[in-house]
């Protein structure tokens, strides 16, 4: 069965930078765009990044396209965000989807927490 793993979390202050990777299996990996989501406490999932199937292609959330950058590594079925400049506001658990088409997140990993302190 499909899996993603997220790892990398932790606590930071505020201006630190983080690493998560978010291994998947049981998927041809190259075939899916790969997406990174968080929640924060009492707020709804949003969008962070996204990473087409051969990587060619990203997109980014407004509040941290100056400071985040997704990658993806297919010979080693691994996706990556990393998290430059943190601040108190990135806190929040950070997930993984996988999806075969453009829009689509059939998969979801069980998420990772990243904790900015001021």
């Amino acid at each position: 069965q499909v899996q993603l793993v997220e790892s990398g979390g932790g606590l930071v202050q505020a201006g630190g930078s983080l690493r998560l990777s978010c291994a998947a299996s049981g998927l041809t990996f190259s075939s899916y765009h790969m997406d990174w989501f968080r929640q924060a406490p009492g707020k709804e999932r949003e969008f962070v990044a996204a990473i087409s199937g051969l990587g060619g292609s990203t997109s980014y959330a407004g509040s941290v396209s100056d400071r985040f950058t997704i990658s993806r590594d297919n010979a080693k079925n691994l996706v990556y965000l990393q998290m430059n400049s943190l601040k108190p506001e990135d806190t929040a658990v950070y997930f993984c989807a996988a999806g075969r088409v453009t829009s689509s997140r059939d998969y979801w990993g069980q998420g990772t927490q990243v904790t900015v302190s001021s």
